[in-house]
């Protein structure tokens, strides 16, 4: 996978976790990023347009890398609210991941990180991406990460295969 004609805004606080992530980036030859270390400045950037992807960090000093992505999903100004999103953390506990895929992160993915671990997240993001789902309380991608067929229950979308009861 080549990142060369993706334009990436990277919101992330520590400087030597920025340059990680850039340098593994530019290993995928991705060539065009802009980075922001605060939510305002992330949103900022976000906001001029052209970006393909963010990244951002879930603990921004005393800032929270979900309302950042609350805002870009369901802001009244936001450019582009179906943008990509992958949230890096520290922490891998179920309350974090659920937060993360409740405000409508693409994908997920814990510091440390491999070099492989990064790969896979942005593969899926551009290989295998969603649907996104819009309701009054949820904008972002479809939660469920595989189809099951065989599911009839009564939370069941309209028009999935499955006739409602």
């Amino acid at each position: 996978m080549r990142l060369a004609d993706v334009r990436i805004l990277l919101v992330e606080d520590n400087p030597h976790m920025a340059e990680i992530v850039r340098t593994v980036l530019r290993s995928f030859e991705a060539r065009m990023l802009d980075t922001a270390d605060t939510l305002e400045g992330g949103w900022a950037s976000y906001v001029k347009g052209g970006h393909d992807l963010v990244i951002l960090d879930r603990n921004l000093g005393r800032e929270d890398g979900l309302d950042l992505v609350r805002r870009i999903r369901r802001g009244a100004d936001s450019p582009t609210p179906f943008m990509p999103i992958l949230m890096l953390t520290g922490s891998a506990e179920l309350p974090t991941v659920a937060a993360a895929r409740d405000a409508g992160v693409n994908e997920f993915l814990v510091k440390p990180f491999t070099v492989t671990a990064l790969y896979e997240r942005l593969a899926a993001i551009v290989h295998r991406p969603r649907p996104f789902i819009s309701t009054e309380t949820y904008l972002g991608p479809d939660r469920r990460r595989r189809a099951d067929p065989d599911y009839a229950g009564a939370e069941r979308r309209a028009g999935a295969g499955v006739a409602d009861a």
